[in-house]
């Protein structure tokens, strides 16, 4: 089984006192990670929010029901916890009222169950986001050598743990993926009135990855306006499907200062919106796709590692750009992403250099994406 790498940031809070929230996509592995942390342990209720009757049994859940439903077990894991309503005010409940019951909750919908449970359990949880597997807990798995061959078919068909473990039938997984699991709690949301619209949004979001997106533009290209376009993109967001990164600006004129790209978790699913499982050679835009995992990687990679880094891109009213901005602790770094290392002598554009000349420059390639992300750390 992978190994992944939230497990080592979990495990040292099991037994404690807070709850435990583990928010990311459907089908990423939450439930199977919580298996390896607490299999085998016969002191561990397991519920699954999608089930009715556990949506009816937290209704009215009072503190005395509550404990005769817990029989005495020493965790309280909640699947999907989503679903259930009021879900905060119950884990609140366990948190403060049966305190020898740890809950650990996972979500597929950070737009429903953050908001659930903020409020409620303010200093009483820990959250983690979870994501499809990462370059290193694959490297980990196998080798760097093997990982790095992997990297056309990662950019094909990419990281979701189903599909990684079955080779030979990625399009079949990567369908039932899209079709059937991916979207289930957008279009179940009040807010989402439009899920034939929202689809549009998604794949004409997917044939925009590493470029400027203007919500007017595309609003106008799938027959919404751009507030709703925003809301939409929000809710994608907060599903774990994208990601926006906004604009770096600071000392220039000419620098943009309100604008934003967008790009996705998973390259498999982007590939799939868009109906284009080519391979490499066959593609018009394996630059696109490179740029994008090379960012989705190193965003988990901080996120795993709890940073505090800041990331953006850069670009001026000229069109000079650079794909990515990261600061951390002081330190800003700026990074090229070029899929064909013989086109790897770009230098960093002169107005950046001078408006920022501490700033460390590197151009990334797949000769050297190990140490951009963190495989040597």
């Amino acid at each position: 089984m992978i190994h992944r790498t939230l497990e080592e940031n979990i495990r040292p809070l099991l037994g404690g006192n807070k709850a435990i929230i583990i928010v990311g996509a459907r089908q990423v592995g939450k439930s199977t990670l919580l298996t390896q942390l607490l299999g085998g342990q016969e002191d561990v209720l397991w519920l699954n929010g999608d089930d009715m009757d556990v949506q009816a049994l937290f209704c009215d859940m009072s503190s005395t029901r509550m404990r005769a439903v817990l029989g005495g077990k020493r965790f309280l894991v909640i699947d999907e916890a989503q679903r259930i309503p009021d879900v905060g005010l119950r884990m609140k409940l366990v948190t403060d009222q049966i305190p020898a019951t740890q809950v650990i909750a996972t979500g597929s919908s950070s737009f429903e169950l953050t908001s659930k449970v903020n409020e409620s359990l303010t200093g009483r949880k820990r959250e983690f986001k979870m994501f499809p597997l990462t370059f290193r807990e694959l490297v980990d798995d196998t080798s760097l050598l093997e990982e790095l061959r992997m990297i056309p078919h990662r950019l094909v068909y990419g990281y979701y743990p189903e599909v990684v473990c079955h080779p030979g039938e990625e399009k079949i997984v990567l369908k039932e993926l899209s079709d059937s699991y991916l979207y289930k709690d957008i279009l179940s949301l009040d807010s989402v009135s439009k899920p034939d619209k929202l689809m549009r949004l998604l794949k004409a979001l997917a044939l925009q990855i590493g470029s400027q997106v203007s919500y007017n533009e595309i609003g106008n290209l799938v027959g919404l306006d751009s507030k709703t376009v925003e809301r939409y993109v929000d809710i994608l967001e907060k599903s774990f499907i994208l990601f926006r990164l906004g604009s770096f600006s600071r000392n220039l004129r000419n620098e943009l200062k309100i604008s934003r790209k967008i790009y996705f978790w998973d390259l498999g699913i982007r590939n799939a919106v868009i109906g284009n499982l080519a391979q490499i050679e066959n593609r018009a835009d394996v630059g696109e796709l490179w740029e994008n995992f090379a960012i989705a990687e190193r965003l988990k990679r901080n996120a795993y590692r709890n940073s505090f880094a800041q990331s953006w891109f850069w670009r001026t009213q000229q069109q000079k750009e650079i794909d990515y901005i990261e600061e951390e602790d002081g330190v800003l770094r700026a990074f090229e992403f070029k899929w064909n290392d013989r086109k790897a002598k770009v230098k960093c554009p002169e107005a950046f250099a001078t408006a920022y000349p501490d700033a460390r420059f590197s151009i990334i390639t797949p000769k050297n994406i190990e140490g951009f992300l963190g495989v040597s750390d």
